[in-house]
């Protein structure tokens, strides 16, 4: 059988789109290359994309090769990306989230930069996914009792890298002077005589800054709790939406959608959503957590 059979077999017994509706929201899952997919759609009407597209770094997903040449692969996402910039609203935000390896450092910034002949990168984010803050080398005024140790990071066994803890998140806009609602994941003031002290502050509130640092949920089960290798938290998704301003938010698509996890930020958001994914076992797997998600909220309203 080759592949373009086996595509049609299994896109013949899979249900190629999903619709859920949450409070005012339209959570739709797409079966589908999100080329046909996103080439359907009108100009501009789109308000934030979160993805996360595979990285190139021999990744074992179920249908995408990891492995092309990185011509092949950059010219991919110019392609890709030319598509967003066409859906993308002129005070969108495309939050991209890009990883690479220890061994093959450029990756992430060879991405951000084919992106730069379309899109201004407005904002550089570090998701931090484990960190470690000694007590002895914190300061006194921090009030720290014992050491900080958390979060969780692939391991790798080398005399030369250090094993990764983070990963970008490049925010692209179109002209680089999109508005941003930076207090909608603020934090509150550690000193709160900043409030009175910053004429800006007004609230106890301040911007969080670029470092996120969002952990991975304890994986006891690979196949249970984190089937995709390769995902990103709902959590980091929802911050973003809420970075871009969730007043200016009608229309979010992922088209990567991998677990659906961009979905689950928007089912909790209450946000309207597109997504594509092309292996079946992840798309199944979407439908299934977005489904539960939303037969959670809808039993409380």
């Amino acid at each position: 059988m080759t592949s373009d059979e086996k595509q049609k077999l299994e896109l013949s017994s899979t249900e190629a789109t999903r619709v859920f509706t949450v409070g005012r929201s339209r959570i739709e899952l797409n079966f589908e290359d999100c080329f046909q997919g996103m080439g359907k759609l009108p100009e501009e009407c789109v308000d934030v994309v979160v993805t996360s597209p595979p990285y190139n770094i021999g990744v074992a997903y179920g249908t995408y090769d990891d492995t092309v040449s990185r011509k092949d692969y950059l010219d991919w996402i110019g392609r890709w990306s030319d598509e967003i910039w066409r859906v993308l609203a002129r005070t969108g935000s495309l939050f991209l989230n890009i990883g690479g390896k220890p061994s093959d450092p450029w990756g992430p910034v060879e991405v951000a930069l084919r992106l730069r002949e379309r899109f201004r990168l407005q904002n550089t984010i570090h998701w931090i996914k484990s960190i470690v803050i000694e007590k002895n080398t914190s300061g006194d005024d921090h009030g720290l009792t014992e050491d900080v140790n958390v979060g969780h990071i692939k391991p790798i066994n080398s005399k030369r890298y250090l094993s990764d803890a983070h990963e970008y998140v490049f925010h692209f806009t179109k002209h680089g002077d999109v508005e941003l609602d930076r207090k909608a994941i603020g934090v509150a003031y550690k000193d709160k005589s900043n409030i009175a002290r910053w004429q800006s502050a007004g609230t106890d509130m301040r911007c969080r800054g670029n470092t996120w640092f969002i952990p991975y949920k304890t994986i006891v089960s690979r196949e249970r709790d984190r089937p995709h290798p390769a995902s990103f938290p709902p959590r980091l998704a929802e911050m973003c939406v809420r970075l871009h301003g969730l007043d200016r938010v009608n229309l979010v698509v992922d088209p990567f959608m991998g677990l659906g996890n961009t979905a689950l930020a928007c089912v909790a958001l209450d946000k309207s959503f597109l997504g594509y994914e092309i292996d079946p076992e992840y798309f199944e797997t979407s439908c299934e957590q977005v489904a539960r998600a939303v037969g959670q909220l809808n039993l409380f309203r």
